[in-house]
């Protein structure tokens, strides 16, 4: 078969009767039709071979199946193409044909078996798995629910209050607690899989084991009163975590139908809602997050030249503060062995005792166990020069943001550092150039912008410069790669990506709250809104000296468009510098527990004054909408100009970087992809009767507002923009 090889699958008969199906489609095995139409015609072969007695159904490579193929969602949901309906399956194929198979078919599961790959499994007679294979629902991620019958026959495998957890939480669990609950019915290693399964596809067709059909157990699941109790405490669950969110109630309501009118009434509803749930805008947003985040390492003209990236065996880490010890941590936990720079012994010793804090705090969770905390904690080495810089392949320098400082440094590492020896500065703000201003190896100095805490935040900002050599970007996505982070690449500029596309969200805050609109409901709008949370809170959050000194960074080379306030200032002349203080925009009891700041209407009024501005009615009876769309839009403005000025590859990436550095909420796609779902045009009309009545904070960029007259999407690539539909 050539390169554009379909997915299909292969059945061989051994001397004992038993046929072997494999599914094959690199790289997880996913279901596309091609495999699940080739999978019913093995079976169907299977039952009219009298030479066959029974079947074990496998995934090629040491993987069952990772599911069904998400690129055909995008097809159906495209309605383009004459794709068969995904209802007919889980009924007429799953249920009909591979359950109700008159020969005994075992799954033999490594690797991972997750979302229709677990289904089809369940739907065998019984399951075998290695011990450290990977089980799960996990389509709650993309917005939709189980559509082969795994809302119906999980339940009844596992009881419905595990079931219920891993499938709003797309729980994955390993082979061998999978076995505890019943999910699978034994455990073997790798090399005994197959012959295992084979063993119990014979037993069971001598009756020797039960010939179980998962969808009409009833053992494991609950009396009806005790459901009813499950399932609502679950919708409290659901209502407290995913207010915006629908596909968790239809997931819950799906498996209530089975458990109260049976098992193929529970079947009808899930086909139901699934084809709903295909086509709604959190499905679709939730996709295109799954698809963005696997295409950030695409970078034409870096990872399309064929460079493999060097071996990196030892990285240092200048300054231990909190964003260092947060890196050492990421470091450490992936096996870099890591040098930790000080000045002196008392702060070395205090990042030193960040680390093991980090490391604890996983060990009192049960992430890891005391034996791999020595272990990995083994791996770091404090020091207070730069002698044992000499072997290391990659430094990370995470000092405060003081140019000369970071100059300094940088100017004694081209000293003590291997020639080879990548160069990485963990500024948020500071302009790379500066920073290498006194060095010879602007080609290995690269951004490594981690976000806090570092060792927890799943994003890395990659900043390269025009200097920056291409072999450095790709080691440095590898070790991203390796410490499980998901890298962008991003231009330089002040605040590069997040930070840059973010510094309006809390300018807009500000300008609304000295126009008279109340703080605390901005913030409780946006959280609405699903930001974890409000620009206020994230101010108080971040540290009024943090804030202050980000924003003079942006007044100084965004002057036209940055919001000018004394509010924080004043704030801060009288101690109120945020939670770290107790006090900022809310009050802090000791459990950090935020509460409003009943002075703070009376600094609001003294910034009024100051700066002359009135309130205006028209804002206090501002809709939720409004409020949403006045703290955002500018962020999207500020974004496009981050687009058009080349500093992102894609719009694509922008909405990565938001979702994963700043939280904005996945479910709406990312900040690009919500913007275009409202249209440039509207977007382009509020800024411009914004920036009209309250000043150029709110002006559009040049790139909006020539999208909204051609009436293309902000996310087209340049030369490439597609009308709207």
């Amino acid at each position: 078969m050539g390169s554009n090889a379909k997915g299909r699958t292969e059945m061989e008969v051994g001397d004992d009767g038993v046929a072997i199906i494999t599914i094959i489609n690199p790289p997880v095995n996913a279901l596309s039709f091609d495999v699940l139409f080739s999978l019913r015609d093995s079976y169907e072969q299977a039952m009219k071979r009298d030479d066959v007695k029974a079947i074990v159904v496998t995934g090629a490579m040491g993987k069952f199946s990772g599911g069904f193929d998400i690129a055909v969602f995008g097809v159906l949901q495209g309605g383009k193409g004459d794709q068969p309906s995904v209802s007919n399956i889980s009924i007429e194929v799953i249920t009909e044909i591979f359950e109700a198979a008159r020969k005994p078919a075992v799954a033999a599961i490594h690797g991972l078996a997750l979302g229709g790959g677990l289904e089809v499994a369940m739907a065998c007679h019984a399951r075998i798995s290695t011990p450290t294979a990977q089980l799960g629902l996990p389509e709650l991620q993309l917005g939709i629910i189980p559509g082969f019958g795994g809302t119906q026959r999980l339940p009844r495998l596992v009881g419905l209050s595990k079931a219920l957890e891993m499938m709003l939480t797309s729980k994955l669990i390993k082979g061998q607690e999978a076995h505890s609950l019943g999910l699978v019915d034994d455990i073997a290693p790798p090399e005994e899989l197959i012959t295992t399964a084979r063993k119990r596809a014979l037993e069971i067709l001598e009756w020797r084991r039960p010939w179980v059909h998962s969808l009409h157990r009833t053992d494991k699941l609950e009396s009806l009163a005790e459901a009813k109790e499950i399932f609502e405490t679950a919708r409290v669950q659901a209502r407290k975590q995913s207010p915006n969110l629908k596909h968790p109630f239809a997931c819950i309501d799906v498996i209530e139908m089975g458990v109260v009118f049976g098992p193929r009434a529970g079947l009808r509803k899930e086909v139901e809602e699934f084809q709903g749930l295909l086509h709604t805008d959190t499905c679709k947003s939730l996709i295109h997050i799954f698809f963005a985040q696997r295409s950030t390492t695409k970078v034409p003209g870096v990872t399309d030249l064929g460079l493999a990236p060097r071996k990196i065996t030892k990285v240092a880490i200048v300054g231990g503060g909190l964003m260092g010890s947060g890196i050492a941590t990421a470091l450490i936990l992936s096996n870099y062995p890591v040098i930790l720079k000080e000045v002196n012994d008392e702060f070395l010793q205090a990042g030193i005792d960040r680390v093991r804090a980090n490391l604890q705090s996983r060990v009192e969770k049960g992430n890891m166990t005391k034996e791999n905390f020595e272990k990995t904690i083994s791996l770091l080495k404090g020091v207070l020069d730069y002698e044992s810089f000499k072997d290391v392949d990659m430094v990370i320098e995470a000092v405060t943001e003081n140019v000369s400082l970071k100059q300094q440094i940088f100017a004694d590492l081209e000293k003590y550092c291997p020639p080879h020896c990548m160069l990485a500065t963990n500024t948020s703000t500071i302009d790379l150039e500066l920073i290498g201003e006194r060095t010879k190896s602007c080609d290995r100095i690269i951004g490594a912008h981690f976000f806090s805490p570092a060792h927890v935040m799943p994003l890395l900002e990659i900043v390269r410069t025009k200097h920056t050599d291409e072999q450095v970007i790709v080691d440095l996505l590898d070790v991203g790669k390796t410490i499980k982070k998901t890298p962008i690449i991003i231009g330089n500029c002040t605040g590069f990506a997040v930070n840059r596309m973010f510094f309006p969200y809390s300018q807009a805050a500000i300008l609304l709250a000295e126009r008279g609109v109340d703080p605390y409901r901005i913030d409780r709008e946006i959280s609405k809104f699903g930001m974890p949370m409000g620009p206020f809170r994230l101010c108080d959050l971040v540290g009024f000296g943090v804030a202050e000194a980000a924003t003079s960074q942006f007044v100084q080379d965004f002057p036209e468009r940055t919001y000018k306030s004394v509010l924080i200032p004043l704030m801060q002349e009288d101690k109120n510098a945020g939670e770290s203080t107790r006090k900022g925009f809310y009050v802090y009891d000791q459990n950090r527990k935020a509460g409003p700041n009943p002075e703070l209407k009376s600094y609001i009024e003294k910034a009024r004054s100051t700066s002359g501005i009135s309130v205006d009615p028209k804002l206090m009876k501002l809709s939720e909408k409004d409020i949403v769309e006045m703290i955002l839009f500018p962020v999207v403005n500020e974004a496009c100009r981050v687009l058009a000025e080349g500093i992102a590859v894609k719009a694509a990436d922008l909405d990565i970087a938001g979702v994963m550095g700043m939280g904005f909420p996945s479910y709406r796609g990312g900040l690009m992809f919500w913007a275009d779902s409202l249209g440039s045009n509207y977007i382009y009309s509020r800024l411009e009767e914004w920036s009209k009545q309250y000043g150029g904070f709110f002006k559009s960029c040049g790139y909006l507002a020539e999208r909204a007259t051609q009436g293309a999407t902000l996310s087209a690539p340049v030369g490439d923009a597609k009308p709207q539909i």
